[in-house]
């Protein structure tokens, strides 16, 4: 056992999944919960997810680590909320897809002999809400912590095995730096699957049947990733915005010189790109973040 008590601030997938790897792992004494939705409140206790409250407050009163699950752009309300009830001595952390806007956000809210050590498990589904969750959601993901220089080294250790406890592979870096990879690695594709979703409905010469009916692989996996929580990505956007940006405009001149080459019938450059970014989907796989599957492994069955 790592902490007596924890308390998750909103009740979704990852909060949900949090408390039953947690409950696992046997990672500590109680786990406690609130969600400003009372439907949500209502599921978790039907479910017996965790000790629920009505209020932020009570659920983080007494706890030794308090995890901010809601989106990017709620963490200040959030910690507003908890910051009365947070005891001395206890970490504050979140599960932000962005560190540095969070970190604003919070860090004039921690109060005195509380110290905040963000960090991001690297998963998830396209579900959402506290039925959502499942305890092996985190085996064999990364979790990045964001540590700050007079952060305290054994309360950063607790966290990482708290972690590590729940399946996760751990990782330390920098806010910025983590902005910038998660700008690459999922922000910037999130955007991508959400135009070409889009494109799709406003073509009109592609009806919607067509394009249900008559989905390939390819398109079935995009309306998967574009199927995803819309508050928590407006706010991942929003607060990570000059990193996307930065992505976005090295995504458009790579999309226009493929164009290029497409216009000009240049095989060899596309055969040549294609043999490149092959080599990067072999990579995921190998090093056991994805699987070759046909379905990517992502039948309803695996998510139990």
């Amino acid at each position: 056992m790592i902490y007596q008590k924890v308390a998750l601030i909103g009740l979704g997938l990852i909060a949900s999944s949090i408390a039953w790897a947690t409950k696992r792992g046997n990672l500590a004494g109680q786990v406690r919960g609130y969600d400003l939705s009372p439907e949500a409140r209502e599921t978790a206790r039907a479910i017996g997810l965790c000790d629920v409250f009505d209020s932020a407050a009570e659920a983080a009163e007494g706890a030794d680590l308090v995890i901010l699950c809601v989106p990017v752009g709620a963490m200040e309300t959030a910690i507003r909320a908890v910051a009365p009830g947070l005891k001395p001595g206890a970490v504050v952390s979140d599960v932000g897809s962005v560190k540095r806007a969070v970190i604003d956000a919070v860090t004039p809210h921690i109060p005195e002999g509380v110290q905040f050590i963000p960090a991001h498990p690297l998963a998830g589904t396209e579900h959402s809400g506290p039925a959502a969750g499942f305890a092996a959601l985190f085996d064999n993901r990364w979790c990045l912590v964001v540590p700050s220089p007079d952060s305290d080294p054994q309360k950063v250790a607790d966290l990482c095995a708290f972690w590590e406890g729940m399946g996760a592979h751990v990782d330390e870096m920098d806010a910025d730096h983590h902005d910038l990879v998660l700008a690459v690695t999922s922000h910037t594709p999130h955007l991508i699957a959400y135009t070409m979703v889009g494109v799709a409905d406003d073509l009109r010469r592609v009806t919607d049947s067509e394009v249900i009916k008559y989905s390939a692989a390819g398109f079935r996996d995009f309306t998967r990733i574009a199927a995803s929580d819309p508050t928590m990505w407006r706010d991942v956007f929003l607060s990570n915005k000059d990193a996307t940006l930065e992505i976005l405009g090295r995504f458009t001149e790579e999309l226009f010189a493929l164009q290029r080459a497409i216009r000009t019938g240049d095989g060899d450059l596309l055969h040549d790109y294609f043999t490149r970014t092959r080599a990067i989907r072999r990579g995921i796989i190998d090093a056991g973040q994805d699987t070759s599957a046909p379905d990517f492994g992502r039948t309803p069955l695996a998510r139990k």
